[in-house]
């Protein structure tokens, strides 16, 4: 009986280990994505404003990505909404010009350092989480400006104000940070809702990998984000820029080439 009590104690735990670290996205089917840890559903299709013809290449500015959010009916679902920036208790948000890495308490922080195993300063794509693929079309490239010197990145709106600079926060999956740009900036969107949507669950892939592990499931704990110190991460700028002045971290980038 004590053997048995032991392993059922073992079972109980390995279960128990997957639910703590992985079981944090779920795949509803219908291109819907649940995250249990903030109760929220995202389209799978992180640029479906393009790909559903709603518009030339998914850039809208912070109007017109609220307004295509508001009348968005997806999956049977019509209380869509652009991503917040502030914490799940209401408060924040957290990030500012000169700081705003490693953010990952608004709900685009948490997917793409927790979640996704992204990096500050590193585009999304350089991680290797296998959960990245449950997902289609996130902008997370960098770009180039046409005579070939570096432009950027387009990140995502969120819905949250900041009043002191009149503008909107953003989050971008091309170096995971979080700031704000003027509303009339033309950028990428996402829609989430909260709340599960009903469908068949299907584990994500991280999931069904440590389950196959057996024991493995007592190794692994919910992945924490990765810190760095951002102070390489700016190109040309100056110490008093930084703390000063008008700062946007997007496009004060290093290169792709520079991050190695």
């Amino acid at each position: 009986m004590k053997k048995y009590l032991m392993s059922l104690c073992t079972v109980i735990g390995i279960f128990s280990a997957v639910g703590i670290s992985n079981a944090t996205l779920w795949d509803r089917g219908n291109g819907m994505i649940y995250d249990d840890a903030f109760d929220i559903t995202w389209l799978q299709d992180a640029n479906f404003a393009y790909t559903s013809g709603y518009d030339t290449d998914g850039r809208m500015t912070w109007a017109e990505a609220t307004t295509w959010a508001d009348q968005l009916i997806f999956g049977g679902y019509d209380d869509w909404r652009l991503p917040t920036a502030l914490n799940p208790d209401g408060t924040g948000p957290d990030g500012w010009h000169n700081d705003a890495y490693n953010k990952n308490t608004s709900e685009m922080g948490h997917l793409f350092y927790d979640e996704l195993g992204g990096i500050a300063g590193a585009s999304i794509y350089d991680s290797s989480d296998p959960d990245l693929a449950m997902f289609m079309n996130i902008q997370g490239d960098l770009w180039t400006n046409p005579d070939g010197t570096f432009g950027g990145s387009d990140p995502y709106w969120t819905s949250t104000y900041l009043p002191s600079w009149d503008r909107y926060w953003y989050f971008a999956f091309s170096n995971g940070s979080q700031w704000a740009r003027w509303p009339n900036s033309e950028i990428f969107t996402w829609a989430v809702r909260d709340g599960d949507v009903t469908a068949a669950p299907v584990p994500e892939p991280a999931t069904m990998l440590l389950l196959g592990g057996g024991l493995l499931g007592f190794a692994g704990f919910r992945k924490k984000s990765k810190k760095v110190d951002i102070q390489w991460i700016y190109r040309d700028v100056s110490p008093s820029s930084m703390s000063t002045g008008i700062f946007d971290p997007i496009n004060h980038l290093k290169t792709p080439s520079q991050y190695h």
